[in-house]
């Protein structure tokens, strides 16, 4: 079935999956008849449960994630928010329309941890610079903050999607354009999830000392705003800043305190934006922090593979991107536990999971690989991963 135990697990004890793409996969390799499926999978008829004369094959999963983008956009077109030219014609505007511009944003968000930002970017972006318009248009005074705050939730989820794509000065400008649009509505938990996806970006391309300044002027600022979902969710980014400096005392104190917050979670008590957040992304940044560590002490890598094992464990079924970049985590420490059996064995399954996901920050974290293999390139198997991946970073140029 191309998963691990771990995520079989999250199958069986989770909530029930939604996503066809993949239901539809695992019902064909079960053969599964259609009569016994609640859903018609592509190509298959329902009563018999396989291809029809003439019926056409299912389609690839890119072509099935566009026609939802392509859904999606009809929405938001429905309602007004976008138009075919991205010009809609300004009119006044009421709370219906900031609920169905949030509305779009969770169907987005939804596409972009399954699929990566690759896909989702120009859609997004061309979202978020339509809706940015609505600024200027009449409504209610008492109404200026909702709107004003929803559209740096657009702006900030199009800087996010543009980082996975790999578009970095685009990410940045959608970033300041939020920013500012967050700190005018006065919602400062959203402007301090905006800086952390700034220091997110920052951290991915090794810089971080300015990921660090990000994430502690985002502390700084919540002031009374300051939730314990967004407190533990900085704490683990700074944790992870530290350790990647060298400073691994303050990286480990710093998780601790990550782990203070997390436990006084009161979810209804959390901003919409943190919905995210879970006990997954937490264990997450305890596994960076300890594979760090680990490069400089070998002694630190079973705690490493540990603690990311714990993370996979963790997501949901739904965050697919996340629990990839996990699994590219866990290749890396099992290198640095002297495991490379294991290893490759999870490097085999990263390289086919990474096709699936059209992330180019997945595909720089699997090409990174090769730093922790160095120990072990004597030993023929690892050499050939070790062309493998040079071979996937020369595609990617």
């Amino acid at each position: 079935m191309g998963i691990t135990q771990a995520q079989l697990s999250r199958v069986e004890n989770g909530p029930p999956l939604v996503h066809l793409d993949r239901m539809a996969h695992w019902a064909q390799l079960f053969g599964i008849p259609g009569a016994y499926l609640w859903f018609t999978p592509t190509g298959r008829n329902h009563m018999t449960g396989v291809a029809g004369a003439g019926e056409p094959p299912s389609p690839e999963p890119d072509e099935g994630r566009r026609s939802l983008l392509a859904a999606i956009a009809a929405v938001a077109a429905g309602a007004g928010l976008i138009g075919s030219t991205n010009l809609v014609p300004s009119r006044r505007i009421g709370a219906a329309d900031v609920t169905r511009l949030n509305a779009v944003l969770t169907l987005y968000r939804s596409v972009d941890r399954e699929s990566g930002g690759g896909l989702l970017y120009r859609e997004v972006a061309r979202f978020a610079e339509s809706v940015y318009r609505m600024l200027d248009w009449t409504h209610p005074a008492g109404l200026t903050p909702r709107l004003v705050a929803a559209v740096a939730a657009a702006r900030q989820l199009a800087g996010w999607t543009a980082f996975d794509a790999g578009r970095h000065d685009d990410a940045q400008r959608h970033f300041i354009a939020g920013e500012r649009a967050a700190l005018t509505s006065g919602d400062s938990s959203l402007a301090a999830m905006i800086r952390y996806a700034q220091a997110k970006q920052l951290q991915h391309l090794r810089h971080n000392r300015d990921a660090l300044a990000t994430l502690q002027l985002a502390q700084a600022q919540l002031g009374a705003q300051a939730t314990p979902a967004v407190k533990a969710l900085l704490c683990g980014a700074e944790a992870a800043s530290a350790a990647a400096l060298g400073d691994h005392r303050t990286a480990v104190s710093t998780l601790g305190n990550a782990s203070d917050q997390f436990d006084r979670i009161s979810q209804e008590r959390e901003p919409d934006c943190m919905g995210f957040y879970d006990r997954g992304e937490l264990l997450a940044q305890y596994g960076r922090v300890y594979r760090d560590r680990a490069r400089q002490d070998s002694r630190h890598a079973p705690e490493a593979v540990r603690w990311v094992e714990a993370a996979i464990a963790s997501f949901g079924t739904a965050n697919v991107r996340s629990t990839v970049l996990n699994e590219v985590g866990l290749c890396s420490a099992l290198f640095l536990a002297d495991e490379p059996e294991r290893a490759l064995t999870v490097g085999a399954r990263v390289m086919e999971q990474a096709r699936g996901i059209s992330s180019r920050r997945v595909r720089d974290r699997v090409v990174n690989l090769r730093r922790d293999l160095v120990r072990h390139r004597e030993l023929p198997e690892v050499a050939a991963f070790e062309r493998a991946l040079t071979a996937r970073a020369a595609a990617a140029t």
